[in-house]
């Protein structure tokens, strides 16, 4: 069965070596997304890129492979993404969220 439905997405852009009491920032994203009950949450970790500094972190130089951009992914109604949002603010002391409206297409279960 296919249903479609609105929803918001978030997408966090930290680096990953980024800590927050002594853990990865994006395991701490993760944990409280899952503790405020949202739909799901995807971290996936960049082979390369820049932010507001321009410095270019890649993994393609043995000697630059640290601090890679990390992308933490989160989609949900909007009203459980704007309740959670407040939840970054004591986390994230170096990055950006972007937040859109989406389209969400979900299958489940076959007959």
């Amino acid at each position: 069965m296919r249903t479609t439905e609105s929803a918001v997405r978030i997408q966090i852009f930290v680096g990953e070596d980024d800590l927050w009491h002594h853990k990865p920032v994006h395991h701490e994203i993760v944990r409280r997304a899952r503790e405020s009950g949202l739909a799901g949450a995807t971290v996936v970790r960049g082979c390369e890129g820049f932010g507001d500094h321009s410095v270019i972190h890649t993994n393609r130089l043995l000697d630059l492979t640290e601090d890679l951009p990390v992308v933490v992914t989160i989609v949900d109604i909007e009203e459980r993404i704007q309740n959670f949002l407040p939840r970054l603010d004591d986390v994230i002391a170096d990055g950006t969220v972007v937040i859109d409206e989406v389209r969400v297409i979900r299958y489940r279960g076959r007959s």
